[in-house]
């Protein structure tokens, strides 16, 4: 927040010396946790990996079978999410750097999808986690393709943000690889090819791999069952979008979330960048099942606050975390998935249309009624 703005200014509501304790005890949380990393965290990753690999191999091997066409889908879509969410978000967010292992090491690791890691972790980890839900900043409000916040500006193009959602939620993991290429701002010349070259050449490269092992090797390997392997690749990766695309808009965009400007995040400090990522992101409610499978992203306001401690940490720091909001008079904005889905869909069709224009205050302080006919 700007040293000249005050809190009725801003959406800052706590005090400079409030922020600072604040900031102090979320701080106190990270240390404690960090300094109790060991082996219970590695066997967990290592047994995720474990039961990742599993599904894969089991569901590769039932395409085999034709009858078991469903639960190969079933087992590969599973497999895809574990490694998505609880393994490679995680992983290339540093949670399990610590461990010294070269699979599970963020500068190595690879994950299987279109987006290759070396850009995601540069818009992703620096760009969304550093500016979270900065309009201007955060190039993750809206993707550059949806108005997701009533500061981004209306134009008619908006008028498709539910096809856009859609289009965005059925291919997302071509979406996530593509938008690094910021082709909004090579649309308003605010960026040249010669800037994307690196960038396309690493997302044509990561493609054209991602490409030829779902939809040419495994297929061509399963032989007369070329078709039904190829069809299976792509259903368990569309499941893999879907979810996926649900699980972080679910914690991000839904309502009660806040967006900052650029000005109120002038000469940001510690307890300020935390409030920042609290407010501006939100929890979905669930079984462990669940969290499992949204690489504990449900906790989406934990790994904001703590991106690079290991997810599975996420429940019980969740706990401590309501607790100081109740005592700063902080939102915790939790709820059930279909809850939070609701009104992120909701805000989809209501942000594609213009902004309901306020009625001009009246010079006297008097707000004039019609008559009645």
């Amino acid at each position: 927040m700007s040293a000249t703005q005050t809190n009725e200014e801003s959406k800052y509501t706590l005090t400079p010396e409030e922020l600072e304790r604040f900031g102090e005890e979320l701080d106190a949380i990270r240390q404690r946790i960090v300094a109790d990393l060991g082996e219970a965290d590695a066997d967990y990753i290592r047994k995720v990996v474990k039961y990742q690999r599993g599904f894969e191999v089991a569901g590769r091997a039932m395409f085999y079978l034709p009858p078991l066409w469903p639960a190969a889908v079933a087992s590969l879509s599973i497999s895809k999410i574990l490694d998505n969410m609880e393994i490679g978000h995680n992983v290339m967010h540093g949670q399990y750097d610590w461990m010294g292992d070269p699979g599970l090491n963020s500068r190595m690791f690879e994950w299987d999808t279109m987006a290759p890691s070396e850009n995601w972790k540069y818009g992703h980890n620096y760009m969304h986690h550093t500016y979270t839900n900065i309009v201007g900043k955060d190039r993750d409000v809206g993707y550059g393709i949806l108005r997701m916040d009533e500061d981004q500006e209306w134009r008619p193009y908006y008028l498709g943000n539910p096809v856009y959602a859609f289009l965005l939620m059925t291919f997302f993991e071509w979406g996530v690889a593509l938008h690094d290429l910021e082709v909004d701002e090579l649309v308003a010349g605010r960026r040249t090819w010669a800037q994307n070259r690196e960038i396309a050449a690493r997302i044509w490269k990561k493609v054209r791999k991602q490409v030829a092992k779902d939809y040419v090797v495994f297929p061509v390997l399963s032989g007369p069952f070329f078709f039904s392997t190829l069809a299976g690749n792509a259903v368990a990766n569309l499941v893999r979008n879907l979810w996926t695309f649900n699980i972080i808009f679910c914690g991000h965009f839904p309502a009660g979330v806040a967006t900052f400007s650029i000005e109120e995040t002038e000469n940001e400090t510690r307890g300020g960048w935390y409030y920042r990522q609290l407010l501006g992101s939100a929890n979905i409610t669930g079984s462990k099942l669940m969290h499992v499978m949204s690489g504990n992203l449900s906790h989406q306001i934990e790994h904001h606050l703590f991106p690079d401690i290991p997810a599975r940490r996420y429940p019980e720091i969740a706990v401590e975390v309501k607790e100081i909001c109740e005592r700063y008079g902080l939102q915790y904005n939790t709820g059930p998935l279909h809850k939070q889905l609701g009104s992120v869909f909701a805000k989809i069709c209501r942000l594609a249309l213009p902004d309901r224009k306020k009625p001009a205050p009246d010079p006297a302080g008097v707000t004039e009624t019609p008559l009645a006919a």
